[in-house]
């Protein structure tokens, strides 16, 4: 029986393992699989040695403060995985971690597989050596990966994007949004929640206040308490806080949406949901990402789409008033709103066919038979 260690370094991670996982053990039962996770790749099957949620940051400095509490975490990584040595060991994003573990697995000879490599494309990407030097195999899913990796003589597959699968949007098609709902999704690390909360509720006040007949429903991530998301928010506005069991629907059900730049922002495109990304990190780290970023835009939906579909709102532009007054031109201008939502069908269209988990696990489970 193979055991292979699945190493997801933060929320959105674990949830496309956790697919990635269930379509490895359908072809094969009898596989095993412990490491690193949350509550989706337990869900699927894995035993969590780790918690994922102990290691959710972002950002130069945030990374830094955590660093006594990772490299602890590594130290005991590396003595379960010569222990219990598993088959392989397969990473999800999630660098500025999973670097190390992938130098770990290769000292103790286990073969290093990476889903959903990290965007080395957008900054720092020097780091092409390292991947070359120690993963075996990169399975992405950004239509534009391909050809930035091949050019560096690493191997990789394209599989799609595993959100397809998980946004059926034949489904959500079906589903006619609630006039005057806007969506609020403002992260799943407690930092970025704390910077961006506080800035919706000042937007959804602007929005109020001008007379406008809207709604808010905020989203929260399941390891979001609402009692700390209501401490953020403003008392008088008033606010659904959900941790909903169907957050595509959710979603669907939103005219638009206020969200926190990463994975979210693709969700909400794929589910057909016109979004303003935004995003604060410490000023330090900013400084340093302008200083070493390549790319125009931080979503990931505006770099699928080579233009700035959703309105990205960074930094000193991530204001409640910057906000309210991007929102309010969509509400004023209905064909506007459904200009974004017509190129949407494009987007979906670049990701792929749905079957990416499927695809990567046929491709994995290959390539261990080779090793």
């Amino acid at each position: 029986m193979k055991t292979i260690w699945i190493n997801a370094g933060e929320l959105s991670g674990d949830m496309q393992a956790a697919a990635l996982l269930t379509a490895l053990r359908e072809r094969e039962p009898e596989l095993a699989a412990i490491g690193m996770g949350g509550p989706n790749l337990a869900r699927a099957g894995q035993k969590n040695l780790f918690r994922v949620e102990s290691l959710s940051v972002m950002g130069i400095m945030e990374v830094l403060t955590a660093l006594p509490r990772a490299l602890h975490m590594l130290s005991q990584i590396k003595k379960e995985m010569a222990r219990l040595r598993p088959d392989a060991v397969v990473l999800v994003d999630a660098p500025e971690f999973n670097f190390r573990v992938a130098k770990i697995a290769h000292g103790l000879g286990i073969p290093v597989y990476y889903f959903i490599p990290p965007k080395i494309w957008a900054w720092r990407t020097g780091r092409v050596r390292f991947l070359q030097r120690y993963v075996k195999r990169l399975f992405c899913i950004l239509p534009f990966e391909p050809a930035f990796y091949a050019k560096h003589g690493v191997q990789v597959d394209y599989i799609g994007n595993p959100l397809v699968d998980m946004v059926n949007w034949p489904e959500l098609e079906k589903i006619e949004p609630i006039k005057g709902r806007i969506g609020l999704m403002p992260g799943s690390r407690r930092k970025e929640v704390e910077a961006l909360l506080p800035e919706f509720g000042k937007a959804a006040r602007i929005l109020l206040q001008q007379g406008r007949d809207v709604t808010f429903h905020c989203l929260r991530a399941p390891n979001m308490p609402e009692e700390k998301l209501r401490a953020l928010w403003p008392s008088d506005v008033p606010v659904a806080f959900d941790a909903p069991e169907d957050r595509y629907t959710a979603m669907r059900r939103c005219g638009c949406m206020l969200a926190a730049s990463g994975t979210a922002t693709l969700e909400t495109a794929l589910a057909g949901v016109p979004t303003v990304v935004s995003y604060r990190v410490a000023p330090f780290s900013a400084l340093v990402g302008r200083l070493l970023i390549k790319v125009k835009w931080v979503s990931l939906t505006n770099l699928i789409m080579q233009k700035e579909l959703f309105p990205e709102l960074l930094q000193e532009r991530a204001t409640g008033e910057m906000m309210a007054s991007q929102l309010a031109a969509w509400l004023d201008m209905p064909p506007q709103i459904e200009a974004v939502r017509a190129e949407l069908a494009e987007l979906r269209r670049r990701c792929g066919e749905p079957g990416s988990a499927a695809r990567a696990a046929e491709k994995l489970l290959e390539a261990l038979k080779e090793s």
